[in-house]
C-alpha cells in the first residue's frame, strides 16, 4: 500500500485553467478567511494545484511531501483509485438526500461497519458533518440522557487539562482552559470541571493521578453528566501522550459514581496510534465515542457519534424522547460511500504493520532532533511524530525551511510535528524527518535572532 507516486508540479507560476496564481493569491487575501488567521491574512498561503499519492503539487514550488495527512485525515494519501471510484459510483446514484424520514444503503452500511469495528457495546450511530459537531452531539447526549431520567442537575462535563475537542460552543468549553480559547469567552462558555494535566508518557503511570481522577469525579458526581477525554493522545491541545491505564481508571470511576464516559477519537481513530482505536490500547468501552477526520479517508467531511444502548434508552424515556439534533447533510451518501470504501481499504490490508513501519521510520528520522539546540522533547507513537521546542515556533522560518526540504508541515505553538499518510514510503518518511529537523533548527535560529541561509 506504500505510494511514492508523484503528481507533476509547475514551477513557472502557472495554475490549472482558470485564475492565474497572482489573481488567486490576491483574491484569497481579499476574501478568504483561513483557519486561526486574521482577516486579511498576513502570510501568503501556498497554492495547491493537485495531489496524488503522498505529494502535493504546489504552484511555483513543485512537489511537497504531505507530512500532515491534511490534518490527520488523508490516511491513504490522495487521488486513490479505490476511493475515487467509490465517489464516482455513488455520484451516479445520488449525491445527497435528506436523512429525516429517509435512509439509504451507504449510511446504513457505514453505521453497521462502525458498530462492528469499535469497542463492544457501542450500538447506535449518529452521523454528523464535522468532528466538532460530533462532540456537540456527544455532550448533548449526556445532558439529555440525565435530563430524561429526572436528573437535570447533572449538566457539567469533566475533562483533564491539555485537551482539544473543537471550536464550536460545547467543544470549546471542554478544551484546555488556558491553552484553549476560554479567555475570549469568559462568562459565556459553560463552566466545566478540569482535572490536572495527565502525566506525560505512554508507558508512564501514576497511581496518585488515578486517585485524583477518581476523587474529583466522586466529588462532583451529582452535577456531572459526563467525562470527556481524548484517549492516549491529546491532539491540538499539545500533542501529549498518556498511559492507557488512565482510561481504565476513568471507566471505573464513572461506573462507581454514575457518570457517562465519552472518548473523543476524532484524531486517534482508524489506526493513527497503532491500535485501530485508542480505546483498544486499554480494552475500554466508553458510553459515547466521537469519530471523524480519517473516517472518509480525507475525501469529504463527515463524523459520527456512537453510543451504548444505555445512553439511547435513557434519552428515549424523557418527555422529549428524541435526540434534539439534525444536521442538513447528516448521513450524506457521497461521504458515507467513501467512508465505507476507506474502512474497507484500511482493514483489507495489514494496516497495523504499515503503521508500525511508519512509526519505526519516524523514530529513526526524528532521532537527530533530540540533539538540536532549542528542542525540549521528541516523542513518537504510531504514525505520529512530535518535536517540542523550548520556545514558540517561528511559523514563517519553520515553514520556509520545511518547504525548502520538500515537505509540508504545519507547526503550532511550540510544536513541529508530522502525521504522514500510512502509505508514505520509507524514503519519504526519512525526508519528512529531515524537514522537521530543519524546521526546528530554523525556528530556534530565528528565536535567537540568528540569520540562516
Amino acid at each position: 500500500m506504500r505510494d511514492g507516486a508523484a503528481a507533476t508540479g509547475t514551477r513557472d507560476g502557472a495554475t490549472a485553467p482558470g485564475l492565474g496564481l497572482r489573481e488567486i493569491l490576491d483574491l484569497d487575501r481579499a476574501h478568504v478567511w483561513h483557519p486561526y488567521g486574521p482577516m486579511p491574512g498576513r502570510q501568503e498561503p501556498l497554492v495547491v494545484e493537485s495531489a496524488a499519492g503522498v505529494r502535493l503539487s504546489v504552484a511555483g514550488v513543485g512537489e511537497l511531501i504531505d507530512g500532515m495527512s491534511s490534518w490527520w485525515s488523508a490516511i491513504h494519501g490522495y487521488n486513490h483509485p479505490v476511493l475515487n471510484e467509490a465517489v464516482r459510483d455513488q455520484l451516479d446514484r445520488m449525491s445527497h438526500v435528506m436523512f429525516g424520514g429517509l435512509t439509504h444503503e451507504p449510511a446504513v452500511s457505514l453505521a453497521k461497519r462502525l458498530v462492528d469495528i469499535t469497542p463492544d457495546g457501542l450500538e447506535h450511530v449518529f452521523l454528523a458533518d464535522s468532528g466538532s459537531v460530533s462532540v456537540e452531539v456527544a455532550v448533548k447526549m449526556c445532558l439529555q440522557h440525565w435530563r430524561s431520567l429526572g436528573r437535570p442537575e447533572k449538566q457539567r462535563m469533566l475533562t483533564w487539562r491539555g485537551g482539544y475537542h473543537g471550536d464550536t460552543w460545547q467543544p470549546m468549553a471542554v478544551c484546555d482552559p488556558q491553552g484553549g480559547m476560554h479567555s475570549l469567552w469568559q462568562g459565556l462558555l459553560p463552566e466545566q470541571v478540569f482535572a490536572d494535566l495527565p502525566p506525560a508518557g505512554f508507558d508512564a503511570y501514576d497511581e496518585a493521578y488515578a486517585r485524583h481522577l477518581h476523587d474529583l469525579i466522586g466529588r462532583h458526581a451529582d452535577e456531572l453528566a459526563g467525562v470527556i477525554v481524548e484517549p492516549v493522545v491529546q491532539g491540538a491541545g499539545g500533542m501529549r501522550f498518556h498511559s492507557p491505564r488512565y482510561l481504565r481508571a476513568l471507566r471505573e470511576a464513572c461506573d462507581t459514581h454514575g457518570v457517562l464516559l465519552v472518548f473523543d477519537e476524532i484524531a486517534t481513530g482508524f489506526g493513527r496510534t497503532g491500535a485501530l482505536f485508542a480505546a483498544d490500547h486499554a480494552g475500554v468501552t466508553p458510553d459515547v465515542m466521537c469519530l471523524g477526520k480519517s473516517l472518509t479517508g480525507g475525501y469529504l467531511t463527515m463524523a459520527a457519534t456512537l453510543c451504548t444502548a444505555r445512553v439511547a434508552d435513557g434519552i428515549a424515556r424523557g418527555e422529549v424522547p428524541v435526540l434534539a439534533h439534525g444536521p442538513t447533510f447528516m448521513g450524506n451518501p457521497l461521504a458515507a460511500a467513501v467512508a465505507n470504501a476507506s474502512i474497507d481499504l484500511l482493514l483489507g490490508q495489514d494496516w497495523a504493520t504499515e503503521v508500525k513501519r511508519v512509526e519505526t521510520g519516524l523514530r529513526a528520522a526524528l532521532a537527530p532532533a533530540a540533539e538540536l539546540p532549542g528542542v525540549q522533547d521528541v516523542r513518537i507513537l504510531g504514525a505520529l511524530g512530535v518535536v517540542q521546542l523550548d520556545h514558540q515556533v517561528d511559523m514563517e522560518a519553520a515553514t520556509r525551511a520545511a518547504v525548502r526540504a520538500g515537505v509540508w508541515v504545519r507547526p503550532f505553538r511550540d510544536l513541529i510535528y508530522a502525521m504522514p499518510p500510512f502509505v508514505t514510503g520509507d524514503d519519504d518518511i526519512a525526508r519528512i524527518g529531515r524537514a522537521v529537523c530543519a524546521a526546528a533548527a530554523a525556528s530556534t535560529a530565528a528565536n535567537r535572532g540568528e540569520v540562516r541561509a
